[in-house]
């Protein structure tokens, strides 16, 4: 899986620096030592991410790296860590459980579904299936999680998570599982064919962009 987002390389006391605008532990579930490999523009280099707190890291950039770099310049930050299993489906990316051509909205019996709703919406499955094959209940989904149910459904989606960090002007793809920014937890929705399916508030027709963290794209 690649994470993609744009920022400024930062200077701090131990060296150069790019903060990351999501938590690691919740967005891609690894813990402690994180090795990645990492894109800045077209400079491509490997190491360690730094652990700041809570789940919060930097990536370092060397000295020599950047010297290919510079302070004053917004870049696209990509990298990759080891990818999670899936195990054995049923279903495969030539075989999947569905075509994805319409979305049913389900509504969360209550708060912390809402990964879960998302991937029985998608899938056209329902909540308790959802709940069963992505082996987690209220407030355990992850995008980590999600990713593994729709490579099990075998759901095509993109290999990078777009972070807008609450930009307005987006324009998302015809279907798309929606990072919010919500306090301490994210909470996950469907866009599709230019509505909403939000598993508290039922099918709108507008969003507010600015409370958007990211997108993931899945290909319909």
């Amino acid at each position: 899986m690649k994470y993609t987002f744009e920022k400024k390389i930062e200077r701090g006391e131990d060296g150069a620096f790019i903060d990351i605008p999501f938590n690691v532990w919740e967005i891609c579930k690894r813990e402690g030592d994180v090795p990645v490999k990492v894109r800045v523009g077209e400079t491509l280099f490997v190491c360690n991410l730094e652990p700041k707190k809570n789940g919060y890291y930097n990536i370092p950039v060397q000295r020599d790296i950047m010297e290919k770099l510079s302070y004053d310049e917004k870049y696209k930050v990509s990298f990759r860590i080891t990818k999670t299993s899936v195990g054995d489906s049923p279903y495969s990316t030539s075989n999947p459980i569905r075509k994805i051509d319409h979305i049913d909205c389900i509504i969360q019996p209550h708060d912390g579904l809402c990964g879960q709703s998302c991937i029985a919406m998608l899938a056209g499955i329902t909540l308790d299936d959802a709940i069963n094959v992505m082996h987690c209940n209220e407030w355990q989904a992850t995008i980590a999680k999600m990713i593994n149910a729709l490579n099990y459904f075998g759901l095509e989606h993109s290999e990078e998570i777009i972070y807008t960090c609450g930009e307005q002007d987006v324009t998302l793809p015809k279907c798309a599982i929606i990072l919010e920014m919500m306090g301490r937890y994210s909470h996950y929705l469907i866009a599709y064919d230019g509505k909403f399916y939000d598993s508290n508030l039922g099918v709108l027709d507008r969003y507010d962009m600015t409370k958007m963290k990211g997108y993931l794209e899945v290909f319909v």
